[in-house]
């Protein structure tokens, strides 16, 4: 009889995919609020959300597009069902001793048109991000991490940045303020990529080590919505 194909076991997938899936939910939540920190006008989910990136690039770089993408699909679920509860929480009728209706609407009563801007910028932004790096891990065979991390982070950056912008703030705010809100997005987030990236060295190091992986992608379908393959 042939032999069963034996699933390899990783001691940090999970636990890294739990923190993935948490930093996703809270920056969405805390996008509800447009800040200022120093030169940068942004949504207050900026903050937390290029670490999101950072663990694109170390799941694509250490265990594969495969990986992933099923990861990538694990955040979309849970990002609309999270969006789903609040909108029908929302929307259920206040208990006559509560009173704070208004302040749930301006925090989490999201209109379905953040949460399809939330839900598009994700998916295409992700997407880019782990098919350039994987791409590019090919083409420097595996040297220069930096260039990897940092260049799928420029790319699936803006694809993110320009669609939530858009789809989200469109004809609400000035053509100056959507501009200003898309550049000081797109340059944070890159610089929190740049700046993390030797920690990002000594994570995917780390991992390459105990987990025995490295994963080249030269055999990968990278069709997104490919989630029943046997790759990696």
């Amino acid at each position: 009889m042939p032999s069963k194909k034996v699933t390899k076991q990783f001691r940090y997938l999970e636990l890294m995919t739990g923190i993935f899936v948490t930093i996703l939910l809270i920056s969405n939540v805390a996008s509800s609020k447009i800040t200022v920190f120093g030169p940068f006008t942004f949504d207050g989910g900026t903050i937390l959300f290029p670490l999101s990136y950072i663990f694109g690039d170390i799941f694509t770089e250490v265990y594969g597009y495969g990986k992933d993408r099923k990861i990538i699909w694990i955040g979309l679920i849970c990002n609309v069902l999270m969006a789903l509860t609040f909108i029908t929480v929302g929307a259920l009728p206040s208990a006559a001793d509560w009173h704070n209706q208004s302040a749930y609407n301006a925090i989490l009563g999201l209109t379905p048109r953040i949460v399809f801007a939330s839900i598009i910028a994700y998916f295409v932004g992700e997407f880019s991000n782990s098919f350039t790096l994987a791409k590019m891990k090919i083409f420097t065979k595996g040297r220069y991490l930096w260039t990897r991390t940092v260049g799928s982070t420029l790319i699936g950056e803006l694809f993110d940045t320009m669609l939530f912008v858009t789809i989200a703030f469109y004809g609400l705010f000035s053509t100056q303020d959507l501009l200003t809100l898309l550049i000081s997005n797109y340059i944070f987030k890159v610089g929190v990529e740049i700046v993390f990236t030797p920690i990002t060295y000594v994570v995917v190091n780390f991992l390459k080590k105990v987990e025995h992986e490295d994963y080249f992608d030269r055999k990968t379908n990278f069709n997104p919505f490919l989630l029943n393959t046997k790759e990696n």
